[in-house]
C-alpha cells in the first residue's frame, strides 16, 4: 500500500514563518526589555488621553490602540524571551490599570465639558468596574483559584473603547457618535463580569471545601 504523500507547506507560508522566527530571534537577542514595552504602552495611552482633551478622537483612538497593543506584547515577550521578572509582572499589571483609567478619565472630562453629565458619571462606573474585574482575578489567584471567566476581559474593553474613540462625534468617519455607547457598554459588561467572577470563585471554593481530603 502506497504511503500518503507528505504534506507540502506553500512556499509563501513557509517564508512567512521563517521571517517571523527570524524577527522573533532578533528581538529576543536585542536589549529590549519587557519593562520598556510596558512603559511604551503607558506613553501611548497618555498620548491618547491628551488627544481626547483636544477632541482629536480619531488620533486618540489610534494612539490608544497602539498603546494597548504594547500592553499585550509585554507579557508575551516576557515569556518568549525569558527576560521577565517578578517586578516586571507587577509593573505590567499596575500600568495596565493606570492606562485604562487615564483614558477614561479624559473621556469623562470631555463629557463633563460638553454637558453630558450622565455619560461622565458612567465613565466613573466603567473605571470602577474595570478595576473590580482585575481585582477579583487577583484576589482569586491569591486564593489559588484561576479566574479568567467573564465577558469584559481587558482585550474586549480595549476593542470597545477603541471603536468608541475612532467613531466618536467629530472624528471624521461619518456621522457617528459611538463614544458614549461604548462607555455604557463597558460599564455594564464590567459589572456583569465582576458578578461572574465572584460567583465563579464561590463555586470553586465551595467545591474544594466539599471534596474529601486525599488519604
Amino acid at each position: 500500500m502506497d504511503s500518503p504523500a507528505p504534506t507540502r507547506v506553500p512556499s509563501t507560508r513557509r517564508n512567512g514563518q521563517e521571517l517571523r522566527a527570524y524577527a522573533r530571534d532578533r528581538l529576543i537577542e536585542s536589549r529590549l526589555t519587557p519593562n520598556a514595552i510596558s512603559v511604551a504602552g503607558l506613553i501611548g495611552n497618555l498620548v491618547a488621553a491628551a488627544l481626547v482633551t483636544q477632541r482629536l478622537f480619531f488620533l486618540a483612538g489610534v494612539a490608544f490602540v497602539a498603546g494597548s497593543v504594547m500592553d499585550t506584547l509585554d507579557g508575551r515577550y516576557s515569556r518568549m524571551s525569558g527576560k521577565g521578572t517578578l517586578f516586571g509582572a507587577f509593573l505590567d499589571s499596575t500600568l495596565d490599570r493606570i492606562e485604562e483609567g487615564i483614558v477614561l478619565a479624559a473621556v469623562a472630562g470631555y463629557f463633563a465639558a460638553t454637558g453630558q453629565d450622565f455619560a461622565a458619571a458612567m465613565c466613573v462606573v466603567a473605571v470602577l468596574g474595570s478595576l473590580m474585574v482585575s481585582y477579583t482575578r487577583a484576589r482569586a489567584e491569591a486564593l489559588g483559584v484561576e479566574c479568567k471567566v467573564g465577558l469584559a476581559t481587558r482585550p474586549v474593553r480595549v476593542v470597545i473603547l477603541s471603536v468608541g474613540l475612532i467613531f466618536a462625534k467629530g472624528a471624521g468617519l461619518g456621522d457617528f457618535e459611538l463614544l458614549a455607547p461604548a462607555v455604557y457598554l463597558i460599564a455594564v459588561l464590567t459589572i456583569i463580569t465582576t458578578i461572574q467572577r465572584v460567583w465563579h470563585v464561590r463555586n470553586e471554593l465551595s467545591s474544594e471545601a466539599a471534596s474529601p481530603p486525599d488519604l
